[in-house]
C-alpha cells in the first residue's frame, strides 16, 4: 500500500513539476527531486526513468551541485519580471498589492542572482 502511494504521489509531483517549467512562480527542481526520492522509495524502474527522461536534468545539477547557468538565471528573471509586469500593471488596480509584487520580485530577483549558485563553464 505504502509502495502504490509514493508512485501515485510521485507522479502528481511529476505533473506539478511539469507544469512548474511553464508556469512562473511554481518550482519545477523542488517537485522532481521529490518525485525521484519517491520513486527511488517505491520503484526503481520509475526513478531510473526518470533520471534518465529530459527532466533528468533538474535532478542531476542538484545533484551534482553544478549549479545553474547564466542563460538559465537570465531566462528565469525576465520571464519572472515579464508576469510581475503584467499582473502589477495591467491586473491589478491596489496600489499596496502593487507594491508588495514589486518588492518580491526584487526579493526573487536577488535570490537568483545571490543564492542560487552559478555553473562554471
Amino acid at each position: 500500500m505504502k509502495r502504490v502511494l509514493f508512485i501515485v504521489i510521485g507522479m502528481i509531483s511529476v505533473v506539478l513539476g511539469v507544469i512548474g517549467i511553464f508556469v512562473p512562480g511554481l518550482p519545477t527542481t523542488p517537485f522532481l527531486l521529490l518525485s525521484s526520492w519517491l520513486f527511488y522509495k517505491s520503484s526503481k524502474r520509475l526513478h531510473d526513468r526518470l533520471h534518465r527522461s529530459r527532466l533528468g536534468k533538474y535532478i542531476r545539477h542538484y545533484e551534482s551541485r553544478e549549479g545553474v547557468s547564466r542563460l538559465s538565471k537570465g531566462i528565469s528573471i525576465a520571464c519572472m519580471w515579464g508576469m510581475i509586469s503584467i499582473s502589477a500593471f495591467w491586473i491589478l488596480e491596489n496600489f499596496h498589492i502593487r507594491i508588495l509584487l514589486l518588492v518580491l520580485g526584487v526579493i526573487g530577483t536577488s535570490s537568483i542572482l545571490f543564492l542560487v549558485p552559478t555553473a562554471k563553464k
